[in-house]
């Protein structure tokens, strides 16, 4: 008979640290939280799914309140400087509203619970701020830069706040869309949302891009083609003159005709 052979002993799991163990909670109720909302979440849910008891989230959160308002400030936070640092990363001010419109872009494609979780109004009784609260502090530094360049240019720069409020309210219900559906692509998103912020309805560019050379070409493309439309209006200007020119020569002649017929 073969000897019986003892069954290798498990591993043992690792012990999380406190710090590690706060991180799993964040992440576990910020999946929970964007899926359900604070009120749709609870803490046994919370606990559950981290394989913990439920005095472990009191212990470091003091309930899911406290889970939910840590959640929020870091998404907030991380949100805000993202958009910040673009717009401080570019010189021209097209550049700059490219790159805040596409770290916004970036940010729900990468963080989409982090997006679904603030765009909710903040919850009674946490402290956090909303998502309007966010877009306000967002249009502080955008209309900070607006007022500079109003300034630069003999614009009054009174009417910067206003300005700022349209450019963030664009983009962000934009990205609220964007966040759904997710088509097209963010860095076609962005263009488009710079074409009409930047050029406005009356000059929108035909095909918008991030990519200035791209946008170049684009614009030597469609001045050949006004150059051609141009040319072939002038044509047929001078058709239609020629042609009606014909046709006064032929009614003279007629006229003449009538009133001197041996002419």
């Amino acid at each position: 008979m073969d000897p019986v052979t003892e069954p290798a002993p498990r591993p043992r799991r690792k012990r999380m640290t406190g710090k590690e163990r706060r991180e799993q909670l964040l992440d576990i109720g910020r999946t929970l939280f964007a899926a359900r909302g604070l009120d749709g979440t609870s803490v046994e849910e919370i606990a559950s799914a981290a394989g913990v008891s439920k005095p472990v989230v009191y212990e470091h959160f003091g309930g899911k309140e406290g889970l939910y308002a840590v959640v929020v400030d870091r998404e907030f936070e991380r949100l805000l400087k993202l958009v910040t640092e673009s717009l401080n990363s570019a010189i021209h001010y097209r550049s700059k509203l490219e790159k805040a419109a596409l770290a916004l872009l970036e940010y729900i494609e990468e963080h989409p619970d982090g997006f679904r979780i603030i765009v909710r109004d903040s919850h009674g009784g946490t402290g956090t701020g909303s998502y309007a609260s966010l877009l306000s502090e967002i249009a502080g530094e955008v209309e900070h830069v607006l007022a500079q360049e109003f300034d630069r240019h003999g614009y009054d720069d009174k009417f910067a706040p206003l300005y700022a409020q349209s450019l963030v309210g664009m983009v962000a219900l934009t990205g609220q869309w964007w966040l759904d559906v997710r088509k097209p692509r963010r860095e076609d998103v962005a263009a488009h949302i710079v074409n009409l912020a930047w050029n406005g309805l009356s000059g929108l560019e035909p095909k918008p891009s991030l990519d200035p050379r791209q946008r170049r070409k684009e614009m030597e493309r469609m001045g050949k083609r006004a150059e051609k439309a141009a040319a072939k209006a002038e044509k047929a200007e001078e058709k239609a003159a020629a042609k009606a020119e014909k046709a006064q020569r032929r009614a003279r002649r007629d006229f003449e005709e009538i009133v001197d017929p041996s002419a």
